[in-house]
């Protein structure tokens, strides 16, 4: 058969989109790691980062070089909001798919330097066949699209309005992977605690918190996780649900985004510091809970006294994971055009100092791991993550693959502890 080469930037969906274009074209290639023996190379974009039109054209430009006889496709988010310039740009690209049209990978295949960057297109019924890497997991999307505002983020550009995908395909879905002997599953959205609010056929009212019942009821499922939540749909019923259900994972992603309610209001996320605060001091209540977070530094506005309010968010919730990042302007995004950016060099010292302070905390929470015990999905020989998200290292014994096993925590640095079955 011919050879697919696929390579995937960004978030956890462009991950699972990328393994359904694989299940789809399934029996037409096989895939390869090595771009040079590609008969098909399919790059899965994204738009979020800094830079990622720089990034798609150099990547294009090196897999070009040592495969000119390969078909060449683009899709993502990158593709969503580019179109047709990818390929006036990059002739030798045969298709560009954006990032709410996987599901017509073959219609793009077919059709000779197809354009197909619909945001209103809607799959959120069709069946895709199933692709993991990892035998005991997997993802399943509950949701498309995203109605957020913020003034940052240029996703509801490229994956459109929010859409939910019917419950009764999600809990197919889940049933059928656990027959296939998957222990854990993570619900992707853009803000899965959304779920709910509208779907494209007659469907009865439901919400998140009510789907995390649904899917707990599922025999031989052990583990749900979830991202990412939003902090202003964070109610107190989904708050409960999170702390009370024993197959939910103990470990939330709560995307902060930045600590000063001002630059806030100017992302138009919704909530304030305080609320923000209110909701991790209860999370916090759980034990052995895990928080992570996504900060931005150096957002258009933030003064000093912005970048400190960050800093003792930072300081009182301690954060066990902080994905953090300099602001970047994105095209189609109202923060693109405001007037007050701050100076890189500026926002570039603030992340070190961010960073700086988070290595501390994780120094600290390091040290108070020792002597825990967790309870471990062992995904790879030797290797396996807490219920808590803690990458942990454990007995290189083939017997306990796809196990949760009790492993007590001997060693513990910033990333990784390490321990032995109990």
């Amino acid at each position: 058969m011919p050879k697919l080469y696929i390579e995937t930037f960004g978030c956890q969906m462009n991950v699972k989109d990328s393994e359904h274009i694989i299940a789809e074209l399934s029996d037409k290639y096989d895939t390869t790691s090595n771009p040079q023996e590609a008969d098909l190379i399919i790059l899965n974009t994204c738009s979020v980062r800094e830079k990622p039109v720089q990034k798609l054209f150099s990547e294009l430009g090196a897999l070009h070089k040592i495969n000119p006889n390969a078909k060449f496709g683009v899709c993502g988010c990158t593709a969503s909001h580019m179109g047709e310039e990818i390929i006036k740009r990059a002739p030798y690209v045969s298709f560009v798919l954006g990032a709410r049209n996987v599901s017509r990978i073959k219609e793009a295949l077919e059709k000779e330097k197809a354009v197909i960057t619909d945001i209103n297109y809607d799959d959120t019924t069709y069946v895709f066949k199933n692709v993991r890497k990892n035998p005991y997991k997997d993802f399943v999307n509950i949701m498309v699209g995203c109605d957020k505002k913020c003034t940052f983020c240029i996703v509801p550009k490229t994956r459109g309005r929010e859409i939910s995908i019917p419950m009764d395909l999600i809990l197919k879905q889940i049933e059928d992977l656990v027959r296939d002997g998957v222990k854990e599953i993570t619900l992707l959205g853009q803000n899965v605690n959304t779920y709910g609010k509208r779907f494209s056929v007659p469907h009865p009212k439901v919400n998140f918190t009510d789907l995390l019942r649904e899917v707990s009821k599922i025999n031989g499922l052990e583990r749900i996780r979830f991202t990412s939540p939003h902090p202003l749909h964070a109610d107190d019923k989904f708050l409960e649900e999170f702390a009370t259900n024993p197959k939910i994972c103990k470990h939330i992603h709560f995307p902060l985004q930045s600590g000063s309610s001002e630059i806030l209001k100017a992302m138009k996320r919704g909530y304030t510091k305080e609320w923000f605060l209110n909701r991790c001091e209860i999370i916090r209540q759980i034990p052995d809970v895990a928080i992570s977070t996504d900060i931005i530094v150096g957002f258009p506005g933030e003064s000093e006294k912005d970048f400190k309010e960050t800093m003792e968010v930072v300081e009182k919730v301690r954060f066990e994971q902080i994905f953090s990042f300099v602001y970047s302007p994105r095209p189609l995004t109202e923060a693109a055009q405001f007037p007050n950016q701050v100076p890189k060099e500026t926002a570039k010292k603030r992340l070190w100092e961010l960073q700086t302070l988070h290595s501390q905390i994780l120094d600290e929470i390091a040290k108070n791991q020792i002597g825990k015990v967790y309870k471990v999905l062992v995904e790879e020989t030797g290797i396996g993550k807490s219920d808590n998200f803690f990458t942990v290292k454990l007995d290189k014994d083939p017997s306990l693959l796809g196990k949760i096993v009790d492993v007590k925590i001997e060693e513990a640095n910033k990333h990784t502890l390490k321990g032995k079955a109990i």
